[in-house]
């Protein structure tokens, strides 16, 4: 029996507002009646068995909480947010509104909506996907209320004591005896008829302790309070148990008992540590099986986020995402890829979540980072292939979705927007009418799709990858050791078990094919990979398939290397087999 490992599996992430809209107006700062949004009731058992068979295993539902948004929904009970604190038409996602309710914008039935959301966590738990939702642990929207709260369940500053500027049992920072500035620079899509009153004024949401943070900031939130006084050295009181704590265990486990199988946790380390400590160990009471995922971007405290934390997982943004970003546009060094793992995340590789492209991220087609998708193919083989642990895809990165205009808040930044409503162009032709199929993808559109496809599987059934040992080639290629090796755009590395040994070997470079030779060193060969002589194997190349095809002799193995030819940005897997 092949070994399993639990870590390796694909998330898609989900932007949940726009996945199934099918609207095709696209107006900058339209409303939801002139632009439409994406329901739950789109993301139909035809959308994720199609996920499925596309090898995705977890989905990670985007934007499910209910957040602060321009749309009217008073009429369902749904308290309207003032538009000096609201990014955008639809609003900003991580503005959380209130933390038991969803997003109404989701539902095709307002008053109904919790029970649709129910309904497609049922429908992707009956396609064998796992749903993972955000948890936005440090801030909130400036309005926060939860109307759907049980009851006896106390809101989040209900009783705080607001004449401090902090208190161990308060959950909000305060600026006492001052009133809330809004940011000079925001201008609202819709005219203001009212100032917007807050008193006294509450601490920002990236730890800006000002009643007036500036438009660059997150000023749509306030910041919660875990028992951390920053404005006294960061004195910690958390014995007893602060209040915020123990409200945020009440949400994780109102979500966990609704069926979610993991938590995507929003700048989880501007949360502290000892919180996460406390609280995942306690989740996992319900459910063992749960999961939880860190954003993070400060590399010297990844340690302690999954030692202390208890995460699970961590995202390799900082580390490996901004150096394989560097080699696609062409001004990085693959020499980046070995310090990462020697100084960084080598004895944490099976915890840290590979991606390319998420909701913050510029679209990998955009001008603003590769300007066409077939230049990531390397550095998305590597992202997928180069440890045990998970990778992620966004929805539509596999269909090269390229934003070209103005949506609306964010502007026309190579991003997807977030903010506002709108329809993804390329990803409405896989939607197709609810087919979700690949009837009017174009051609290249079609081979993008199949190579993400053929990596999610590829990963997931060849046991080097999902459960193998690593091992580094580079030491003994550089510097004029191998043939035409360039240390700077080639990369090569082992995956390995006893049953399956393969070689990967990347060509960064945009625009430059290469001619090389990969050594695999006699200590290696005969003590890591537990082979007899050379003579006895040959190399036969199983990824990529369009690769392949280019390669469809097996490869010699000789004293100085294996003899390639790579296309400029490609990448080439062979399998080391018996002759």
């Amino acid at each position: 029996m092949s070994p399993v490992n639990q870590n390796k599996f694909v998330i898609y992430q989900i932007f949940t507002r726009l996945f199934g809209n099918q609207n095709t107006t696209n107006k900058c700062y339209g409303t939801i009646e002139e632009n439409g949004s994406g329901k739950f009731n789109d993301i139909t058992d035809t959308a994720l068995k199609a996920l499925t068979d596309f090898g995705i295993t977890h989905v990670w539902y985007t934007g499910i909480l209910e957040h602060a948004t321009l749309t009217d929904y008073s009429q369902f009970g749904i308290r309207n947010d003032h538009p000096l604190i609201v990014k955008g038409i639809a609003g900003s996602p991580y503005a959380v509104k209130d933390y038991y309710d969803v997003d109404p914008d989701l539902a095709v039935d307002v008053t109904n909506r919790m029970h649709e959301f129910e309904l497609l966590i049922a429908r992707t738990h009956s396609q064998q996907l796992k749903a993972i939702i955000d948890f936005i642990p440090n801030h909130v929207a400036r309005q926060y209320h939860s109307d759907a709260r049980a009851i006896g369940v106390k809101d989040f500053g209900e009783e705080d004591d607001t004449t401090v500027s902090f208190s161990p049992s308060n959950n909000f920072y305060y600026i006492p005896n001052q009133d809330f500035i809004v940011p000079e620079g925001h201008t609202p899509p819709f005219a203001v008829t009212a100032p917007y009153d807050e008193r006294p004024a509450k601490a920002t949401g990236n730890d800006v302790f000002a009643a007036q943070p500036s438009q660059y900031d997150w000023y749509e939130t306030i910041k919660l309070n875990y028992g951390v006084d920053y404005q006294n050295g960061g004195a910690t009181h958390f014995s007893p148990i602060p209040s915020t704590w123990l409200k945020m265990y009440d949400i994780l486990k109102y979500w966990t008992e609704k069926g979610v199988d993991g938590f995507r946790c929003d700048m989880a380390e501007m949360v502290p540590v000892e919180f996460w400590a406390w609280v995942i160990p306690e989740i996992k009471k319900l459910n063992p099986e749960i999961i939880f995922i860190a954003e993070i971007y400060n590399p010297q405290q990844y340690h302690n986020y999954i030692h202390k934390g208890k995460f699970d997982y961590l995202y390799d943004k900082v580390g490996l995402y901004n150096s394989l970003r560097r080699l696609i546009e062409g001004h990085g060094t693959a020499e980046d890829i070995t310090r990462l793992w020697q100084q960084e995340s080598g004895d944490i590789s099976e915890n840290m979540l590979r991606f390319l492209e998420n909701h913050d991220e510029q679209r990998i087609a955009s001008r603003y980072f590769a300007g066409n998708p077939w230049l990531a193919i390397p550095a998305m083989t590597l992202s997928a292939t180069l440890h045990t642990g998970p990778m992620m895809l966004y929805f539509g990165q596999e269909l090269g979705v390229n934003p070209l205009v103005a949506e609306g808040f964010q502007g026309e930044d190579g991003r997807t927007t977030i903010f506002d409503y709108w329809g993804v162009t390329e990803f409405q032709q896989w939607v197709n009418g609810g087919k979700f199929n690949t009837d009017l993808l174009t051609s290249e559109q079609r081979k993008l799709r199949e190579f993400y496809e053929s990596l999610n599987h590829f990963v997931l059934q060849n046991e080097a990858v999902f459960a193998g040992e690593f091992y580094d080639l580079q030491y003994v290629n550089v510097d004029g050791q191998s043939y035409n090796y360039d240390k700077k755009i080639i990369y090569s590395y082992l995956r390995h078990t006893p049953d399956q040994r393969l070689l990967f070997i990347c060509n960064f470079d945009r625009e430059r094919a290469v001619e090389t030779n990969v050594r695999i060193p006699e200590d290696a060969w005969s003590n890591v990979l537990q082979l007899n002589s050379t003579i006895q194997y040959k190399l036969t190349p199983v990824f990529p398939a369009f690769a392949a095809k280019l390669h469809q002799q097996a490869a010699n193995i000789t004293s100085s290397g294996i003899h390639v030819e790579l296309p400029p940005a490609s990448v080439l897997v062979y399998e080391i087999v018996k002759k």
